[in-house]
């Protein structure tokens, strides 16, 4: 999805896999608030820039596919991590951190390789992504890749997937 993450105006994701909450703090004071996946400096071994892809409606919309379930603003179960107090705090901007439920994280881990491109080629036409230039299914299969090993690998290491938004 085009989007230079230092010109672009809206609202970046990345997703990353830590062991718990404690660490995902942890990692929140040494980058001074994120971003996580930074260029040569990353402070994490697992993340993907999710760009423009928020973890209630857009990720929400391929966990949907992959259950064959409609989508639903609950599906993926997030639950605010990080800063405390910020869900209390109506003028807070952020950034944030949000951990995925583990059946989200598990519908991800799950998905056959053989069912990917048929899934990622739903999910480039989805209304959400119709602003951004680069949504082939070509490329949002790659995306998709890059969330399934996410999910996989937490999944073995008996990590959560954690996402940090930044308007």
């Amino acid at each position: 999805m085009a989007a230079d993450r230092e010109a672009s105006v809206g609202v970046l994701y990345d997703y990353f896999r830590a062991s718990d909450d404690e660490a995902v703090a942890k990692l929140m004071a040494a980058t001074d608030g994120g971003p996580v996946v930074r260029e040569g400096d990353s402070h994490v071994e697992d993340a993907v820039d999710g760009k423009g892809i928020d973890p209630t409606v857009v990720l929400g919309k391929v966990v949907s596919f992959a259950l064959d379930v409609p989508w639903d603003a609950d599906l993926v179960g997030k639950r605010l991590v990080c800063p405390d107090g910020a869900g209390e705090d109506p003028e807070y901007e952020g950034p944030w951190v949000v951990v995925l439920s583990e059946p989200a994280r598990d519908a991800l881990a799950e998905i056959p390789d053989d069912r990917l491109p048929g899934l990622a080629d739903r999910w480039s036409q989805i209304d959400e992504l119709s602003r951004y230039s680069d949504t082939s299914p070509e490329v949002m299969l790659s995306r998709l890749r890059e969330f399934v090993g996410l999910a996989r690998r937490a999944r073995t290491s008996g990590e959560s997937i954690y996402c940090w938004i930044c308007l």
